[in-house]
């Protein structure tokens, strides 16, 4: 008994170090239940993806996923590093699909977009081939990752551009995302967001009308990585345009912390993935 309490709690202090953290918690992710296909190419630039499908999928939910990092290579773990959230959301019964997009200094705003666009491309197209249902897409992300996905929602520009279509989304999942940073402060972000005059455009905030997917916003209230006016700020602009969005704010919970709870050992995964879970079962049934 000591020993399974002990567990969640050293995943939990490890998160302190990404890389690490993120080990130790794959290595004890759970690899019965699924089928993990690794490394399938997609798009235009040689970038891979993972898919997770339940044992058994059969006309399943589509979850596209997206990784945090800052959009910089030096401080983004790659697809493999989030075995723990494949595993999650193949226990859910959803089919899950992580990919790579390319990162600064190689590219800059908005050219990640065009790398996630094409991966929700792929994923629709070979929704069938794991078992998913394209009618039941779900784009969702962590930190940058969540920025990537609700842009992708928010503008249809950016899918529109790779053949793929917002009318696909049935809904939009963001843990912890930067919707609404201006003013940039850090100059690395200025570099990679381009001209100032240019900022406003690269807000997702900027971009809610009337016909924004249903998005479930998640964030915690410790957040000082990215901060919870952003969720704050969204979920109103989307009530503004009377669109579809569920706000959940979790006290006492961190940037990495919110991501880690999808991780079965992380105290708090049951009550942060049946969030997930009913918002997903709504907006696809």
């Amino acid at each position: 008994m000591k020993v399974r309490l002990l567990i969640p709690a050293l995943a939990a202090l490890m998160l302190l170090s990404a890389c690490s953290g993120a080990r130790f918690i794959n290595d004890i992710t759970p690899t019965g239940g699924y089928a993990l296909k690794r490394d399938v190419p997609f798009g235009d630039h040689q970038l891979k993806l993972d898919i997770y499908a339940p044992a058994h999928a059969l006309n399943a939910p589509l979850v596209v996923f997206f990784y945090g990092g800052s959009w910089q290579s030096d401080k983004t773990l790659d697809k493999s590093a989030y075995k723990f959230a494949g595993q999650a959301l193949a226990a859910q019964g959803y089919v899950a699909v992580i990919a790579d997009y390319r990162l600064y200094p190689a590219v800059k705003y908005p050219e990640f977009l065009d790398d996630c666009a094409q991966a929700v491309l792929w994923a629709h197209q070979h929704a069938t081939e794991f078992g998913a249902d394209p009618s039941k897409l779900i784009l969702m992300g962590h930190s940058a990752g969540a920025y990537n996905a609700v842009m992708l929602a928010l503008n249809p520009a950016f899918l529109k551009k790779a053949d793929a279509d917002r009318a696909w989304i049935r809904g939009v999942i963001g843990l912890a995302g930067p919707y609404d940073f201006l003013p940039i402060t850090d100059p690395v972000l200025q570099t990679l967001f381009g001209e100032r005059e240019q900022w406003p455009l690269t807000q997702p905030i900027h971009y809610v009308d009337d016909h924004a997917p249903p998005m479930l916003l998640m964030a915690g209230e410790d957040d000082d990585t990215v901060f919870v006016k952003n969720t704050n700020n969204l979920a109103r602009e989307l009530v503004a345009h009377h669109d579809q969005v569920t706000r959940v704010v979790y006290p006492s919970m961190s940037h990495v912390r919110i991501v880690a709870q999808m991780s079965t050992w992380i105290p708090g995964h049951q009550k942060l993935m049946a969030e997930i879970g009913q918002f997903i079962s709504r907006v696809t049934n």
